[in-house]
């Protein structure tokens, strides 16, 4: 009798939990990702993220690894998707020397 109850109920909780994790770490991203890209495009921005990110951190005096830019632009685009307009912003309005 306990076993009709304890192995549905474990097979829920495990579905439940195998979804959870791959919207949180599947598609979320890439979401975020398609949500990031319209909106570059919609503004008529030509660059990618990783462009955005490198560019503003050269114009900063930083070099960063590719690793480390890629780390950047996913934390960005999960966390912080309005600084990849700001960063162009920057960009765009540094002055040309």
């Amino acid at each position: 009798m306990v076993y009709a109850w304890i192995i549905p109920i474990s097979i829920v909780a495990i579905l439940g939990i195998s979804g959870y994790l791959v919207y949180r770490y599947v598609i979320f991203d890439i979401l975020a990702n398609s949500s990031i890209n319209n909106t570059l495009k919609r503004y008529n921005i030509k660059k990618t993220q990783y462009e955005i990110i490198k560019e503003f951190n050269e114009m900063k005096g930083e070099t960063l690894s590719d690793g480390e830019i890629r780390r950047l632009a996913k934390h960005y685009r999960r966390n912080e998707p309005d600084q990849f307009l700001s960063m162009y912003d920057n960009l765009r309005d540094r002055p040309k020397n």
